[in-house]
């Protein structure tokens, strides 16, 4: 019986999570139906994951986001070629942090319904019709104090999206 009530929990708490395939980071719930991912508004960011250099990163799909530290630029995955985000200005970047740390291949956070065959990634998004909205901060420049590089927001004053590079923000329409 008390298997019988275990798989019952389990199974609800299955059922739970994959029926309710948005997030809300900070907040009660998302703003609608077409958000998978969305953030309180406070004056933080996301920090994209840090890679030793975009070579280092097999199987990307497009869409990826990734923090390069050996170029220290914000790419994205575009029709197959890493596209940068940055200026390419090379940024500073503290690594001692992650240094001699070993990666966990096998992490991820999934949200939506699992593509088949799975979609790599550390935060896959797997929606085709839900989108993530950025934490929005206005005038994250001067708002977030001390930005990590490969923070991503979007900035209320200006209507952009602003990108860290660990030196300064670099604004995209």
């Amino acid at each position: 019986m008390k298997k019988y009530s275990q798989s019952i929990v389990v199974l609800s708490l299955f059922l739970g999570l994959s029926a309710k395939a948005q997030v809300a980071i900070g907040k009660q719930a998302v703003t609608n139906s077409s958000v998978s991912l969305e953030f309180e508004t406070e004056a933080r960011g996301i920090i994209m994951p840090w890679v030793e250099k975009e070579a280092s990163v097999t199987n990307a799909v497009d869409g990826t986001i990734i923090f390069d530290v050996e170029t220290k630029d914000l790419k994205v995955k575009e029709n197959g070629n890493w596209v940068n985000f940055t200026d390419g200005s090379a940024g500073q970047v503290d690594t001692t942090l992650q240094n001699g740390l070993t990666e966990k291949t096998d992490a991820k956070v999934s949200i939506g319904v699992p593509a088949v065959p799975a979609v790599p990634g550390i935060l896959v998004l797997e929606d085709a019709n839900k989108a993530m909205i950025l934490p929005k901060t206005d005038s994250p420049h001067s708002s977030i104090v001390s930005p990590e590089p490969g923070t991503i927001v979007f900035d209320t004053v200006k209507q952009q999206v602003a990108v860290f590079d660990g030196t300064k923000w670099t604004f995209w329409n």
